[in-house]
């Protein structure tokens, strides 16, 4: 298996979090931009290393990649600075990108990716335009993307919130009681993007049920991929047997 290493790391606020790693592929012609967003439960003690090898492989197969930090529960992150972070990144990275490594990236063919958590962030951030009124990185256009690929995401934050774990400490209580800071952040209230979506599931997931990606899927119109047999952390496991579609579905996305 082949990795590339990050040619540098770009800042895109004063905060340490506040960056990304940029990799870029052995490739003349401009490349598709996948920006990915690491997993973790939105928790501090999870950032971007996790998502490193992953992303070193996606350069490996031809794609220019940045791996994106941002503050989480535990370093000043939670509702709503995470979204705000997340929200700036995928903003302003594009032309950060070009201005370091200029003609090296497709606008084009900029895909949303993210596993776990990231996903949550992933989809949301692609339906910004759809947050009500009130919140900061309220957009009023859809985002110059060609698609989402969201890995074992958490798509139903009801849902995981009634199960336990760090979606009421996110969001700061549970939906009953800020039902506005839902409304404006889970993906299954807010529908699916209006581009391609694909999300990539294990039917043994033990960490994100399958059946919330099945629902959200059902609800948004978005396309499931279900691989028999695979668990949470696979996904994002270039060695792994999920490793081909994974690629498959970044590859139609920018198709």
């Amino acid at each position: 298996m082949s990795v590339v290493m990050p040619v540098t790391t770009i800042p895109y606020g004063a905060d340490p979090a506040q960056v990304a790693d940029l990799y870029l592929p052995e490739r003349s012609d401009p490349a598709p931009l996948v920006l990915v967003l690491h997993g973790g439960g939105w928790r501090a003690e999870y950032d971007r290393s996790i998502t490193a090898g992953f992303s070193g492989a996606l350069a490996a197969a031809g794609y220019a990649v940045a791996n994106v930090d941002f503050r989480r529960l535990g370093n000043g992150g939670g509702f709503p600075v995470t979204f705000m972070d997340t929200a700036i990144a995928l903003d302003i990275l594009p032309n950060l990108i070009e201005s370091v490594a200029p003609g090296r990236i497709d606008r084009e063919r900029c895909v949303y990716l993210g596993h776990s958590s990231g996903g949550q962030l992933a989809l949301w951030a692609a339906m910004r335009d759809r947050a009500p009124l009130g919140f900061p990185w309220k957009t009023f256009t859809p985002p110059r993307i060609a698609g989402v690929v969201a890995l074992a995401p958490v798509a139903d934050l009801t849902a995981a919130y009634r199960a336990g774990g760090t979606v009421g400490e996110l969001l700061g209580g549970g939906p009953t009681q800020v039902a506005p800071r839902y409304a404006a952040v889970d993906p299954f209230l807010l529908g699916g993007p209006g581009v391609r979506t694909i999300v990539v599931h294990g039917d043994r997931d033990d960490h994100v049920p399958i059946g919330s990606a099945r629902d959200y899927c059902a609800k948004a119109g978005a396309e499931l991929v279900e691989l028999p047999g695979a668990g949470h952390f696979e996904l994002t496991d270039p060695r792994s047997a999920t490793w081909a579609v994974v690629l498959d579905a970044v590859r139609r996305c920018v198709s």
